[in-house]
């Protein structure tokens, strides 16, 4: 969990002062642009990796499964599954783990 508050100490501002400018800057709120950037990392994991849901959500700082599925379906109006089934990059083609024998 990231807070305004902790953003607002890291960047050296009270937290409405740091609310205020990133609103200016970025045109959305601190917590709305770092749900983007999770569900983003989550979009990267799930074309580029084959870790489960679960890991995926952790490693976005999404924490939960439920969680990682709730935002998916509410931004992205369909289940990390279903995202992955249509974006994942196909498998390369034979073996992808190598077999330690030289040709």
């Amino acid at each position: 969990p990231l807070t305004v508050r902790q953003l607002a100490a890291h960047a050296h501002m009270a937290p409405r002062t740091f609310a205020r400018r990133f609103v200016a800057e970025t045109g959305t709120t601190p917590l709305r642009w770092l749900l983007a950037a999770r569900l983003d990392r989550a979009r990267e994991l799930l074309e580029s990796t084959g870790l489960a849901v679960d890991q995926v959500a952790e490693r976005c700082g999404l924490g939960s499964p439920s969680n990682l599925r709730l935002h998916f379906r509410r931004v992205l109006g369909t289940s990390p599954t279903a995202y992955r089934a249509t974006f994942a990059s196909p498998e390369p083609p034979g073996d992808a783990a190598p077999s330690g024998r030289r040709g």
